[in-house]
């Protein structure tokens, strides 16, 4: 699950690289510390942001990092990591949501999950992720129950929308569930001022998260015939950009509310980098390279569709997509991928779940912007890759 924030190493430049990093292993290690090996194939890059708000607003301090030992993930070497409440908090809360996706997974019976020993082995390891998280979630004070009861509410709404509804309806859950655990950085960072402008900003990202989703899936749902919340409501590609558009806003101004010690990283991943992110899913880009620079997998290519033929032209445009992966063997993949260092050096590698030929994050990335030649993110002419913004930091 890599989520939608997917910076490019070369934009992020070596000082926010190296933070971005100490919290996407310092998710990853806290998974493994407390809830086993297993448990740390459900890293994903939107997780780290509860981590990077958390220290955004209590300050990085010593306490906060631990050097953790050489991994196949960083080309077998050690690191600075985050640790704390912040990362256990980004934790319980990927383990929720991923026991919540099994689930849903299995309810479509997807892939292999459809043979009931997998399905039944599956049903066992969610039941399991879920108790893990709530109890890790104890442990920061944060009740997962609003996680599960808002996932809980989602099979439910999309059974009864059909066109017309309108599609923020749908995305609901998913916007109740990232405001919670928003807001409970600010209770772990000791700014309960910070509480509600949080929470606003997680509720807009969750409806970010869906939209985007959804735009980027259509295509492939049509293909296999999978429920998809635009086609199911009927909304148009320029509604849904509207929609994200005014979430990118609403984020600015919520942000522009709390007040954090540093919080430079998380204005950078939150106002900047999800711009790109919407960008990206619709097929516009503000920056001078294209996604495949960017951690993680970019988004399919949309190809003109040709009555009758599934995948466009079959004289051209995207060839016929292989068929997906289902989750566990998909989930193998990936650790593969990782372990192999493929993501990051390879010129080109298959898609764990998709099966899409992917290139490697380094592959064909000529950005030589760095962040540094922007004093606090203000305007400048350095290069493309610096945008204006008016958000004040």
């Amino acid at each position: 699950m890599f989520g939608i924030v997917r910076p490019c190493s070369h934009r992020l430049g070596e000082g926010f690289k190296a933070e971005w990093m100490a919290h996407l292993c310092g998710l990853c290690l806290a998974l493994r510390r407390d809830h086993g090996q297993l448990a740390r194939i459900v890293t994903n890059y939107d997780g780290l942001l509860i981590s990077v708000l958390t220290e955004a607003q209590s300050g990085r301090s010593e306490a906060g990092r631990r050097t953790a030992g050489p991994c196949a993930l960083r080309g077998m070497r050690t690191a600075s990591v985050a640790q704390g409440e912040g990362a256990r908090l980004a934790a319980a809360v990927s383990l929720v949501l991923a026991a919540a996706k099994v689930r849903d997974h299995v309810a479509d019976r997807d892939g292999l999950l459809a043979r009931r020993p997998v399905a039944a082995a599956a049903r066992r390891v969610a039941a399991r992720w879920g108790r893990a998280g709530a109890h890790s979630g104890a442990a920061v004070g944060f009740d997962t129950g609003v996680l599960v009861e808002a996932v809980d509410r989602q099979p439910g709404l999309e059974t009864l929308a059909g066109h017309g509804t309108p599609v923020l309806t749908v995305t609901e859950p998913t916007e109740t569930a990232t405001a919670a655990a928003f807001a409970h950085t600010a209770v772990l960072a000791g700014r309960p001022g910070n509480a509600t402008p949080l929470a606003e900003t997680g509720r807009l990202f969750g409806r970010l998260a869906h939209l985007l989703d959804a735009v980027e899936d259509q295509d492939a749902d049509a293909a296999s015939g999978a429920w998809n919340p635009l086609t199911a409501t009927g909304t148009s590609r320029a509604e849904a950009r509207r929609l994200a558009d005014d979430a990118l806003h609403g984020i600015r101004l919520a942000l522009r509310e709390a007040e954090f010690t540093d919080g430079r990283l998380a204005h950078l991943l939150l106002v900047h980098e999800l711009r790109r992110s919407v960008d990206r899913a619709f097929g516009t880009r503000s920056c001078g390279h294209g996604p495949e620079a960017s951690f993680g997998p970019p988004p399919g290519h949309h190809a003109p569709k040709v009555p009758g033929h599934p995948y466009g032209s079959p004289f051209g445009g995207e060839p016929p997509r292989p068929d997906k992966r289902g989750l566990w063997a998909g989930c193998a993949a990936a650790l593969g991928l990782c372990c192999t260092c493929k993501v990051c050096c390879a010129d080109e590698f298959e898609g764990p779940w998709s099966r899409k030929k992917r290139e490697g994050c380094c592959a064909s990335c000529d950005c030589t912007c760095d962040w540094s030649c922007c004093e606090a993110f203000e305007c400048c002419e350095c290069c493309e890759c610096c945008s204006c913004c008016d958000c004040g930091l």
